[in-house]
């Protein structure tokens, strides 16, 4: 692993390494709504049924945020990896929604062989 680089994943252990340190939760998250423009596009689409590509944008985009938000609390940490990485959704109002990621910032150390 690189000195910046933080594994992020959703599994519990990484193989080939122990759990040093646990450092604690961490997370990220933000609050996001779209364009009033492109709100009553979706509206619209959603008469017909199908993917509403602004939402789906939309979310992308803030679980792209979150995570670099939590990644930054880790990196704070001294964090090597965030396991057991969670996404939740929240609408918070009508045509906003907040994503929020957690995961739990360890220390790595390489397994050592019996």
């Amino acid at each position: 692993m690189g000195v910046m680089e933080i594994l992020v994943s959703t599994l519990e252990a990484v193989p080939g390494y122990r759990v040093a340190q646990v450092l604690g939760v961490v997370k990220g998250s933000t609050v996001r709504s779209k364009h009033l423009g492109k709100d009553l596009l979706a509206g619209l689409r959603t008469l017909v049924g199908g993917e509403l590509p602004e939402y789906t944008e939309m979310l992308q985009e803030a679980r792209e945020v979150a995570e670099a938000r939590m990644l930054e609390e880790a990196r704070r940490l001294g964090a090597h990896a965030v396991l057991g990485v969670r996404y939740a959704t929240a609408s918070v109002m009508q045509g906003a929604a907040e994503i929020l990621v957690y995961g739990t910032a360890v220390r790595l150390e390489p397994a050592r062989e019996r």
